[in-house]
């Protein structure tokens, strides 16, 4: 049976998350389907921030130790409150930096090159950051990238073969970093098969959550996961550039971090201000500097969300949205040139629908006049990203009537093949 409108209705009086979309600031009439580049404003994470920033203006350099959220304490604080989101306990997760630097920081950690293990593995989807990381990481060991650097292979452009990625597990490698969810395609990696695999085989492993913390859970101390790095301005909806996290699990304490900074130190001796470092026996050990108490604000707000509702309920209003954005685009954009990018089994899919089409670009700038916010990614991927906390069905239907409606008077034809500088 066809989709109907009458259906998207009654599907949002029967989703008990419903009430949150009230929570963020909703621009009437426009549809916003790029929370997984930057989630939207909520009202608790601007009465967190204003709060935070109240608190700079009272307490003065007080602040540091009283207030309701003191900020000697903050890192650790918000860790602990995304550790349920990654399955992790609550000393594993430090809210700190931001991804780039994190990762750089689990690297000169975590890669030691002996011998003839050597290599990094990655794969050739991936976010170009994290590749750049990679290499500089092995250039400042003097190592050629073109000989120590594997990327795995996708067959076909969308997708990575997890099968492929066992097969590069070979007694060469040193490191293996890959994402939980691709950043184009939205496919879902087996985190803990590849886990798994990779420990019987020696090779410490990594992943980078961006694309999957506050969409899909994670059990990342149960599967044994060594280290993981993510951001939380996407879904976790914290604010741009706002502060990023890092998680390594408990039997890695004590390793000494790479990268030693002073906000890494016991903080039973930080103040000691000794020249000789030592490091906190938890997370916080893989800590540079100061937490950008400003940038971490919001996030307190936004967390608590997350603590009431729980990622199980999250990820199954999530894959519902996907599976009737689907639904719709087979539905009402039959012969317009249209492909499914994404993977279309639940397991196997992150929190967006990768929607192919050749005229990308285009549509992508048709469908921002028709105030319906995409995100497109090169080379024709336009990234829609119906969002568990604001995104209604009724969103999701009205966003592909007004997608149907561009192809069919041809609106996408007005403008320019050239991307934006920001796509």
């Amino acid at each position: 049976m066809k989709p109907t409108q009458a259906e998207a209705v009654r599907f949002d009086a029967q989703d008990v998350l419903f009430k949150y979309r009230n929570e963020f600031y909703v621009i009437p009439d426009q549809i916003y389907l790029d929370g997984n580049s930057l989630g939207l404003c909520s009202k608790r994470a601007e009465k967190t921030f204003m709060e935070t920033f109240e608190s700079w203006k009272s307490y003065q350099i007080d602040g540091w130790s009283n207030g309701e959220y003191p900020w000697f304490y903050l890192a650790e604080m918000l860790g602990a409150k995304m550790a349920p989101l990654v399955g992790a306990k609550e000393d594993e997760v430090i809210a700190t930096g931001t991804t780039t630097v994190n990762l750089h920081q689990l690297i000169a950690t975590f890669y030691h090159p002996e011998g003839k293990r050597t290599k990094i593995v990655a794969n050739d989807l991936d976010f170009p950051s994290d590749i750049y990381a990679i290499k500089s990481q092995l250039q400042l060991h003097g190592l050629n990238p073109e000989e120590h650097f594997l990327s795995v292979k996708s067959r076909q452009g969308r997708y990575i073969d997890e099968g492929d990625i066992i097969a590069c597990m070979q007694d060469d490698v040193a490191l293996m970093i890959l994402p939980t969810v691709l950043y184009r395609s939205g496919q879902l990696l087996n985190i803990e098969r590849l886990t798994r695999e990779a420990h019987q085989r020696g090779i410490l492993i990594g992943f980078d959550a961006c694309h999957s913390v506050g969409a899909v859970p994670h059990r990342f101390h149960q599967w044994g996961v060594d280290f993981a790095v993510w951001c939380s301005y996407k879904y976790l909806n914290s604010g741009p550039g706002s502060v990023a996290a890092i998680y390594v699990h408990e039997k890695h304490f004590g390793t000494v971090p790479g990268l030693a900074g002073w906000f890494g130190s016991d903080k039973e001796r930080q103040f000691d201000m000794s020249h000789s470092f030592e490091p906190s026996r938890q997370a916080g050990a893989y800590q540079l500097s100061a937490p950008s108490i400003l940038n971490a604000a919001p996030l307190i707000g936004s967390l608590s969300m997350f603590e009431e509702i729980g990622m199980e309920s999250i990820r199954e209003k999530s894959l519902s949205l996907t599976r009737y954005m689907m639904l719709l685009i087979e539905s009402e954009l039959q012969g317009w040139g249209f492909v499914i990018g994404n993977p279309t089994e639940d397991d196997r899919r992150g929190g967006h629908i990768s929607l192919e089409h050749e005229e990308a670009t285009r549509i992508c700038k048709a469908l921002k006049e028709a105030k319906v916010v995409p995100d497109f990614r090169a080379p024709n991927v336009i990234r829609l990203a119906p969002i568990a906390l604001y995104t209604s069905y009724q969103d999701v239907w009205e966003a592909v009537q007004r997608l149907k409606k561009i192809m069919i008077e041809g609106k996408y034809k007005a403008y320019s093949h050239e991307r934006g500088v920001i796509a």
